[in-house]
Order: structure tokens, then sequence, then C-alpha cells
């Protein structure tokens, strides 16, 4: 089974943890690469179903510990 990826927020505490809506899976923190050469962080299926941007929070990127 893959880590799950819990997202919180620096600024008020908040967190989450993400699944997948097609199979269940709970959604691993990963990055990709933009055109323009600027990584975005990502949660993604561990099964290939897919990738969704990080979740915010209070205007910022919510930061991830496994």
């Amino acid at each position: 089974r893959w880590p799950m990826a819990t997202y919180s927020c620096p600024t008020c505490n908040m967190s989450t943890v993400v699944t997948c809506g097609h199979c269940g899976a709970d959604l691993v923190d990963g990055s990709i690469t933009t055109a323009e050469g600027v990584s975005v962080r990502v949660a993604e299926c561990p099964n290939g179903d897919g990738k969704i941007k990080s979740p915010l929070c209070c205007g910022t990127d919510m930061t991830c510990s496994i």
C-alpha cells in the first residue's frame, strides 16, 4: 500500500486526506513541471487514474507529510 499523503495548512493548521473518486485509493503527493519550467505540486492516484493540483487553504498550497 502507498503511504497516505496528509495535506496541512501552515496558516490555520487545517488538514485533509484526499482519495481518488474513481478507485478510492489515497492520493499521493507529487509534482509536475509545466512547459514553462515551473514545478507545480499535485496529488495523484497511485493507480494511474489521474492527478489534481495540490489542495489550497488560506490562499496557499497546503504542505504534505506522509
